[in-house]
């Protein structure tokens, strides 16, 4: 930007008020100089793309999804965890899992793995917040942590929404009987996979995520639950029920015994055998 020169005898008139008005009127003009080619420009904002995490995912599976939508080399996204600041409850000591929650995220050009990571904590932790969650967290004498660990499960195991209420109050009459959990989505979790065939060898792995060696919920939450699984976790189905099985699709079985419930296994097994290992899921506590 040029300057006009002025002779030394108009620079000395120069006052301290006038300097300030010179300084703010520079101000300006560089302001009107940035503002103006903006506004000619007249670019459309930047429409965001979207990033879509399912209920039910770990915490690697949504590393993995912002790192592929971000075009980073995989593990960036882990990476990010130890310096993004997220606001983890102390209980998770540092570990994300069953907080990156379940929605559809904006992605821009300014988008990292922290932003995307902070929004996905900060979300999970309004979800635990809202009324419902909290007060019935309160009433089972949970913390919001324990709440997201039991919802995490709850979304493991249930077929569908209208079963998470009856497998949630399986968990919730087993936990008040000081029985173990027994279920296979935590062996899954320990053995980082995802099947409905769980060995006998299996259960007898040395891990904490081993509810049927264990009693009481696993150390962390097993995936990033939704609000319906988290709903479930603090207002449970009424029921007496100790025993699940999902027999075939949209046909899972709860029973209050455990003879009921090896009859319900037994007729699993038969179809399982029939049409295939696909006909059958869900996980069977007291097999």
């Amino acid at each position: 930007m040029r300057h006009e020169y002025l002779p030394p005898q108009h620079r000395s008139r120069v006052t301290r008020r006038g300097r300030l008005a010179l300084f703010l009127g520079t101000l300006l003009a560089i302001g009107a100089a940035v503002l103006v080619p903006l506004l000619r420009e007249g670019e459309a904002p930047e429409k965001p793309r979207r990033l879509v995490i399912p209920e039910g995912w770990r915490a690697p599976q949504v590393y993995a999804a912002i790192d592929r939508e971000l075009k980073l080399p995989p593990g960036s996204a882990k990476s990010a965890v130890a310096t993004a600041g997220l606001a983890l409850p102390a209980e998770a000591k540092g570990n994300p899992e069953g907080y990156l929650f379940p929605a559809t995220y904006p992605v821009t050009s300014k988008s990292t793995p922290a932003t995307l990571l902070a929004h996905m904590v900060r979300t999970a932790n309004e979800k635990l917040a809202t009324r419902a969650v909290a007060d019935g967290g309160k009433a089972h004498g949970m913390t919001p942590y324990q709440t997201a660990t039991l919802a995490s499960v709850i979304e493991a195991e249930a077929e569908g929404r209208a079963d998470m209420g009856k497998v949630a109050r399986v968990v919730h009459n087993r936990l008040a009987k000081s029985m173990p959990l027994q279920m296979d989505s935590t062996l899954n979790y320990a053995l980082n996979r995802s099947t409905v065939d769980t060995k006998l060898s299996d259960t007898r792995i040395d891990s904490p995520f081993n509810t049927y060696e264990r009693q009481g919920l696993p150390p962390t939450p097993i995936d990033s639950p939704g609000l319906e699984a988290m709903a479930a976790a603090v207002a449970p189905t009424p029921g007496d029920w100790l025993f699940f099985v999902t027999v075939k699709p949209g046909d899972t079985r709860f029973s209050a015994t455990y003879g009921e419930h090896k009859k319900h296994v037994a007729e699993f097994n038969r179809i399982r055998a029939h049409a295939g290992p696909r006909a059958g899921q869900g996980a069977a506590p007291g097999k």
